[in-house]
């Protein structure tokens, strides 16, 4: 391939390359020599804008948590509205993607990986860890508004919350789960602490 060729926003198109290598072949497919195919560029460009492939892969994920805020924001600004159960449902559903499901399963099997992501989330699993803390920011706007228990312990139902998803949608190959049964996972998660009717 040829290395003189500019391309466009090159970090940005080697993320989605990635992401297409991800989807389509899964984390263990996933090398700098496969990126850069599926980019249409010379490997070269790669190491132009990163250290080495694992510094990438960073920044790929940091890139994937950033995408949260925006998320996280809607999801507060929804306190108060609609039903606790159904806006939960509906961003586990956003939030466990193909694309962040698979990233979760490119974390969890590079243990290089890891350590760089340390740096930025010292504990847990990255991209998990900061989905808690998204569903966490909401559970307490809800507590505030008084739909869900005063003495509702949002330090373990959000982690909760986010690990019965990451549950439901963890295989990557097979089908997703039902609106319906995201639903029944929320709802049982908050069994006891939730105050207004969840449907």
């Amino acid at each position: 391939m040829p290395t003189g060729v500019a391309i466009r926003d090159a970090r940005e198109q080697l993320f989605e390359a990635a992401e297409r290598v991800l989807l389509r072949d899964g984390p263990s497919a996933l090398t700098s020599r496969a990126v850069t195919a599926e980019a249409g560029c010379a490997k070269g460009v790669l190491h132009r804008h990163f250290d080495d492939f694992d510094a990438f892969l960073a920044e790929l994920v940091r890139d994937r948590i950033a995408r949260l805020d925006g998320r996280a924001a809607a999801l507060c600004d929804a306190a108060g509205t609609g039903t606790v159960v159904g806006h939960l449902a509906e961003a586990l559903t956003d939030l466990f993607g193909p694309v962040a499901v698979a990233v979760v399963g490119l974390v969890t099997s590079r243990d290089a990986l890891r350590a760089r992501l340390r740096r930025t989330t010292p504990a847990g699993i990255p991209l998990l860890t900061e989905a808690a803390a998204v569903v966490a920011a909401y559970l307490t706007a809800e507590r505030e508004r008084g739909r869900l228990a005063p003495d509702a312990d949002i330090d373990t139902l959000a982690p909760t919350l986010v690990g019965s998803g990451h549950l439901l949608f963890a295989d990557r190959t097979g089908d997703r789960p039902t609106a319906e049964a995201v639903r029944r996972a929320v709802t049982a998660v908050l069994a006891g602490v939730l105050r207004e009717p969840s449907a």
